[in-house]
This record gives C-alpha cells, structure tokens and sequence, in this order.
C-alpha cells in the first residue's frame, strides 16, 4: 500500500508543478504555469509539506495532509466542478474559455457549462486517488 501512496503523491507533484512551470508539448498546450508568485506555487508549498509530514510524523502527518487535500479538492470543486454541474454564468463561462482557450481537451467546450480540459480532470483525479491513500493508510 505505502508504493501506492508514494506514486499517487509522486504524480500529483509532477502533475500539478505544470500549474508553475508550463507542460506544453509540440503545439499541444496541457497547461500554463503561473509562476512562483501565484497562489498554485502555494498549495504546491503547502502540498508538499504535507506530504513530508506523512512520511516523516505519520499519525499528525496524515490528518495535516488530508486536511490539505480536502481543501483543495473543494476549492477546485467550486471553481470548476460546480459550474459544470449547475451551469455558470456568461461572464463566467467566457473568462473561463479565454483562461484555458488553447489547452488540450477530452470534451469540447460548451455554450452554457463549464467543462475543465484535461490537466484540470486528470488533476482532480489524482487529488481524489490521494484523498483515498490518506484514508487508507
């Protein structure tokens, strides 16, 4: 079980350190990073932090690295999931568009819903595959 924990935290890092640098590949854009002033380089930060402290102090490690994940799949959540889910405004919709025009896609994107690109569906996969390893460890 701990190789499972240690490659589902491994590839969260991986993955999500392209919302600092930027993961294009070819002509094929997954995501732009926004640098190390930006409020991703903190949850990165804050992320990995949590996951020293699993490793190193497991009983408070483990909590203080769930914690972190569950707020960040709730932010996520509320910043992506539930416009798909309930539908978003204009305004809203076209920020988002513009934001992530460019990027890779699994589903087209929609006049009235939110649909996340792929860095974004695989990244919120990976934040629940390690809620789950949290739990189960």
């Amino acid at each position: 079980m701990l190789i499972a924990v240690v490659v589902f935290q491994a590839l969260l890092w991986i993955w999500f350190l392209g919302c600092i640098t930027t993961y294009k590949f070819g002509k094929v854009l997954l995501v732009g990073g926004e640098g190390v002033k930006s409020i991703e380089f903190a949850m990165m930060c804050m992320y990995s932090v949590g996951v020293a402290l699993f490793h190193i102090y497991l009983p408070v490690g483990r909590w203080f690295l769930l914690a972190i994940l569950l707020l960040w799949i709730a932010v996520q959540f509320r910043s992506h999931w539930y416009y798909t889910i309930f539908g978003a405004s204009e305004r809203k919709l076209t920020g988002y568009n513009e934001w992530f025009k460019g990027t890779a896609r699994i589903f087209p994107v929609s006049e009235t819903r939110l649909i996340p690109d792929l860095y974004h569906i695989v990244l919120h996969l990976l934040i629940v595959a390690n809620i789950v390893c949290a739990i189960l460890r």
